[in-house]
């Protein structure tokens, strides 16, 4: 999921850099959502993760 991210960033830097300031916006907030969903997302499991190896 993190690589989805990297890649919507590097399509947002591309868009910058040519002038595409629209398209760069949304790629962007595109690849901040992504980003913090892996976030929420891998520390869920890390909690889950601790909750199970405490209860077995």
């Amino acid at each position: 999921m993190l690589s989805w991210a990297l890649i919507f960033f590097v399509v947002a830097l591309v868009a910058a850099v040519l002038g595409f300031g629209g398209i760069a916006g949304t790629a962007v907030s595109i690849a901040k959502l992504i980003f913090f969903v892996a976030i929420a997302l891998f520390l869920i499991s890390a909690i889950m993760h601790m909750v199970r190896g405490r209860s077995a």
